[in-house]
């Protein structure tokens, strides 16, 4: 058996734009090579690695408690994007 389980999500009301589509298809063809490899892991950019590269991070590295923060620049672009500032 396999237990997954989360600490936190993200949700929107905007539709996916451009970025979007290709992240999610990166993320989906970087899963699936490394379930056929046999790697477990949360699909994502990691941001512990230099250039933060798609890949599978250790369950044990990804946990809640991280403050998000909604200075970034990628956070405010999206956000204008989406008509919500």
């Amino acid at each position: 058996k396999t237990i997954v389980q989360k600490s936190g999500y993200f949700a929107r009301s905007a539709a996916a734009n451009d970025f979007d589509r290709n992240l999610i298809g990166d993320c989906a063809k970087v899963g699936v090579e490394s379930a056929i490899a046999g790697v477990s892991g949360c699909m994502g950019q990691d941001e512990g690695k230099e250039g933060h590269p798609i890949r599978a991070i250790e369950f044990e590295r990804v946990k809640g408690g991280k403050p998000f923060d909604t200075t970034q620049e990628w956070f405010q672009q999206m956000i204008k994007e989406i008509g919500q500032a």
